[in-house]
């Protein structure tokens, strides 16, 4: 897993790389599937459109009482399991805007098997790999939602975890936490986008104490303002959006 999430250069987004790709805000509706899931499916309709999206694979969950952020793009052959055209990848970041709720029956739609994702924290007594002297720079990428410093379940934390198991493996070791806002105001769907530069800071400063929480000596930890070289991009499946709200880390064994 570590060597996956090291540096790695940044692919340039082609005009065949955005065929698929969407970006909308939207209320979102609950379909309250038949199979038995915890949970059913969570829908959201472009505005420009009027086609519905079914975004039940994006690691953070709607808020039916808010409109979302939609960022994905349209899986090649996912079938249509809960009523509507799936996005996977998929990004959805909760807005301040009020929503009302909307609930759909089953309608004959079956939902999805309940899977483990793959980007899933392991308990702490599993055994894992540890890299091998001589260590190498550790670079890492972790995402955020728009307008959120909230580590991500099943995202966020996941790269988080991988971040902070480099950093002990290698210590002792210098460092450094870049945060990133996406400082550039954007339109979509007629709503205004756009994070306060200082969400940049606040995002480095919950990796930093992250990091000390977990036995890092914060003498060795230090926020800068960027760090070079490119991102690691796995954290983003491809979607150019949200490379604007993350966090890098450069850790430099001594």
């Amino acid at each position: 897993m570590i060597r996956a999430l090291l540096l790695a250069a940044v692919p340039a987004i082609t005009a065949q790389d955005m065929q698929g790709l969407l970006r909308f805000v939207a209320c979102p509706v609950y379909r309250d599937t038949d199979a038995g899931r915890k949970s059913g499916c969570w829908l959201v309709s472009d505005p420009a459109s009027g086609i519905r999206y079914d975004v039940t694979a994006a690691p953070t969950k709607p808020d039916w009482n808010h409109a979302v952020l939609i960022e994905g793009k349209v899986a090649a052959a996912a079938g249509n399991p809960c009523g509507g055209t799936v996005l996977e990848p998929a990004r959805v970041s909760v807005l301040e805007d009020g929503c009302t709720r909307h609930m759909l029956r089953a309608e004959g739609y079956k939902g999805r098997k309940f899977a483990l994702p793959e980007r899933n924290v392991r308990p702490l007594y599993q055994p894992r790999k540890h890299p091998e002297k001589p260590f190498l720079e550790g670079r890492f990428t972790i995402p955020f939602d728009y307008r959120s410093s909230f580590v991500s379940y099943q995202i966020a934390d996941y790269y988080l975890d991988a971040t902070i198991n480099y950093a002990l493996d290698v210590q002792p070791a210098r460092i450094e936490i870049a945060g990133v806002a996406q400082t550039a105001a954007e339109t979509v769907s007629g709503v205004r986008l756009t994070e306060p530069a200082a969400l940049a800071r606040t995002r480095a400063e919950v990796v930093r104490q992250a990091l000390i929480l977990r036995g890092i000596a914060p003498a060795r930890i230090r926020v800068v303002g960027a760090l070079p070289g490119p991102f690691v991009p796995a954290a983003f499946d491809g979607l150019p959006w949200p490379v604007a709200r993350r966090v890098d880390i450069r850790i430099r064994p001594d």
